[in-house]
């Protein structure tokens, strides 16, 4: 698994936890220090166990009062169905290679037969109970894409938010260092936290990106 894509399933759950709840003697606890925690997991292999250096948050954004409707387009049948027993839904390549459950990396694979560098990742990990939204990281997000893509020495390409079927998905597209184009869709429900992310090389993302965008923005992680 490349350094640069390590996604917060590769840290314990606790960990994960932590940086999304409130302890009994943290009532004190900032958004920002809850973000640094959040921030450090989710970087690439050169950040791990590093503080990040942030400055006070932005003032809070509108929360999408807009909802965008779940793609369902099979593209025809470059897409086809999956539904995953631990409650989640997507639009998955037809025809690649399928892994499931590597600890540590993913919960479940989509590899391109021909080139490795090709793949789709679902990743999840616990958080607690009362947390409810992906909006526990901060709410300004261009500035968590932008620490983000300080851990995965990339440049930010995009960094949206978009609210479907009640559940906020942050949304990222990066140019990574190492010639990988990056789409990674962030949510939080049913207490566990979901990344998908999406990855191809820079020469390949022109031929990709109506696939990889269907793919994201079918990803339910509830069932419907």
């Amino acid at each position: 698994m490349n350094k640069l894509l390590i996604t917060i399933v590769a840290l314990a759950g606790a960990q994960i936890a932590g940086a999304f709840s409130v302890g009994p003697q943290s009532s004190t606890v900032s958004r920002r220090e809850s973000f640094e925690k959040a921030a450090t997991l989710f970087g690439g292999a050169a950040a791990a166990g590093a503080a990040v250096a942030l400055g006070v948050p932005a003032p809070a954004l509108a929360y999408p009062s807009d909802e965008t409707p779940r793609t369902s387009t099979r593209m025809g049948g470059l897409l086809e169905k999956y539904q995953d027993s631990r409650g989640w839904v997507i639009l998955a390549p037809s025809g690649w290679n399928k892994f499931d459950g590597e600890v540590g990396a993913y919960d479940v694979k989509w590899q391109d037969l021909v080139d490795s560098k090709e793949n789709v990742k679902v990743s999840s990990s616990p958080v607690k109970s009362n947390t409810t939204s992906i909006s526990a990281l901060g709410e300004d997000v261009k500035e968590i894409g932008a620490k983000l893509a300080t851990k995965r020495e990339a440049k930010l390409i995009a960094a949206e938010e978009r609210l479907t079927e009640g559940i906020l998905f942050y949304e990222f597209e990066f140019a990574i260092g190492d010639g990988t184009h990056q789409l990674l869709s962030l949510s939080v429900n049913k207490g566990r936290i979901w990344s998908l992310d999406t990855n191809t090389t820079e020469k390949r993302w022109k031929a990709r990106e109506p696939l990889y965008r269907n793919i994201v923005g079918s990803f339910m992680p509830k069932l419907t």
